[in-house]
């Protein structure tokens, strides 16, 4: 990881809030410090981790409902309703998203045992094998991006993103 004893360069939301205070000073644009941050910065990791799934053939979702049946444990299946809430995509973009990876070879439907109208999205050996091999690139991609940052920044910032993360999903459900 780092040096956090490096100077920081003028970053691209400084600019924008310098721009803002100027213009309108009357307003306070200090929040905009922190959400351009993090909404610049997811934009700009979405991109590095799609790299990855694209060299796997993988779309951001595919690989997202390959990672939540292969996380589900054997025999690695679930409702399709129950990866849609996983993956927090409607039951229409699941259902594109799995018959796409169907096509490929990667997942199985099939009826639920005990239960002929339900239906299971199953991991084949092939989907297992993709996602296993895929996961652990990106967790080294997912390293590599983090270690532009000190463990302790890492840390901390995980503590900060945690706390307001639950805060704000509590929120949701008030």
């Amino acid at each position: 990881m780092s040096d956090s004893t490096t100077p920081r360069p003028l970053d691209h939301v400084a600019r924008i809030q310098a721009e803002w205070a100027r213009e309108r000073p009357d307003l306070d644009v200090r929040p905009q410090g922190v959400i351009g941050r993090l909404h610049r910065l997811a934009g700009l990791l979405t991109e590095e981790l799609c790299v990855v799934y694209g060299r796997f053939g993988l779309s951001e979702g595919e690989f997202d409902v390959l990672a939540t049946l292969r996380r589900a444990g054997e025999p690695f299946e679930r409702a399709p309703g129950e990866l849609a809430t996983h993956t927090m995509v409607t039951t229409g973009a699941m259902t594109k998203r799995i018959d796409r990876l169907e096509r490929a070879g990667l997942v199985t439907r099939r009826r639920a045992a005990g239960d002929g109208r339900a239906r299971v999205v199953a991991l084949t050996p092939a989907g297992r094998d993709l996602i296993d091999r895929a996961f652990s690139e990106h967790m080294r991609n997912e390293r590599r991006l983090l270690d532009t940052l000190t463990e302790d920044e890492a840390a901390a910032l995980e503590s900060l993103l945690t706390a307001w993360l639950g805060r704000a999903e509590q929120q949701g459900r008030d």
